[in-house]
């Protein structure tokens, strides 16, 4: 799926860019507080978290159904995050064309 996107004037092209800025730094610091929460569990239960994912269940965990919930509700967001700076950074690409 393309989309183009006309911008009538240069100051609105600064606006676009600024933000995405915004966002893609939103998205930074929301990657940085997931990663730091999957590292908690990951010390917490001295598995990886894709370890985690493949092979564990709530009955595994101490923490029983709210740490599996929690953990792989973090790492399907760090998914979620990752694939939307991608996309963001191949907007800008293409836009400084």
């Amino acid at each position: 799926m393309s989309v183009d996107l006309v911008l009538a004037s240069r100051d609105d092209a600064e606006v676009v860019e600024r933000a995405l800025d915004n966002y893609l730094a939103t998205l930074a610091n929301s990657i940085e507080r997931t990663r730091r929460k999957l590292r908690e569990f990951e010390k917490r239960y001295q598995a990886s978290t894709e370890h985690f994912l493949k092979h564990k269940t709530a009955d595994d965990l101490q923490g029983g159904d709210l740490d599996y919930v929690e953990w792989a509700g973090e790492a399907r967001l760090l998914e979620g995050f990752t694939a939307e700076v991608q996309v963001l950074e191949r907007v800008r690409a293409a836009s400084s064309r």
